[in-house]
């Protein structure tokens, strides 16, 4: 699962019934994220977590999607300890989770760590999380361990970046960048465009090296 490497499309069985993923995703974006097993506790913060922030999700045209080697009414029972742990999930639980018992999925998207991708019976998906874009292409892959939950605010963060660079591929957003902060003009942009693409103007920051590398400008 290399960057901007096309995601197959894929059917599983959900909580929401069967799924065909690409048919699913048609024109938004996707958050496909593992988790390592049902009746969990990190497991159930993260879940929770995505649920609560669904209209986040929903502002900037993105679909979630989770997914575990647990059995689809493990999924459903799951569920109503979500939402009795997170009260302020409101209505339906907002996205599907896919049953994946056999571990095939996992295995050929590459959720499964290095030690377990050989032992199907004991190996359990590790907190892999992808952000795909309409196209069905990979954009950003996170793996984190068993051990540590995710942070979804930095989700939405990244989310926001990708959409913005999409519409405007001329700028690339700086460390701990939000959105409203400064971005920052991509090297082959030449200066006599500057005018142009950015009419409000680019600040340009002084290197020791002499090189004018950094610019920044708030006009995007």
């Amino acid at each position: 699962m290399r960057l901007n490497s096309v995601v197959p499309n894929f059917q599983a069985d959900s909580t929401f019934g069967p799924i065909d993923f690409y048919d699913w995703q048609a024109k938004s974006w996707v958050v496909l994220f593992s988790h390592p097993a049902d009746f969990t506790p990190v497991c159930t913060t993260e879940l929770g977590r995505m649920a609560v922030h669904s209209a986040h999700f929903e502002k900037r045209n993105t679909k979630v999607l989770a997914l575990s080697v647990d059995q689809l009414n493990d999924h459903v029972d799951w569920v109503n300890d979500i939402r009795s742990y997170c009260p302020d999930i409101h209505g339906e639980f907002p996205y599907p989770i896919i049953a994946d018992p056999d571990r095939s999925l996992a295995v050929q998207l590459g959720m499964i760590d290095e030690e377990g991708k050989d032992d199907p019976m004991n190996a359990v998906t590790v907190r892999a999380l992808y952000v795909i874009s309409p196209d069905h292409r990979l954009r950003l892959a996170m793996h984190y361990p068993t051990s540590t939950g995710r942070n979804v605010d930095e989700i939405l963060r990244v989310i926001d970046s990708l959409q913005l660079v999409d519409r405007r591929p001329e700028i690339v957003t700086p460390a701990n960048w939000t959105p409203g902060d400064k971005v920052m003009i991509v090297p082959t942009v030449k200066e006599e465009d500057i005018p142009k693409l950015f009419p409000e103007g680019v600040d340009r920051v002084s290197m020791p090296s002499g090189k004018v590398y950094v610019r920044t400008t708030t006009n995007y």
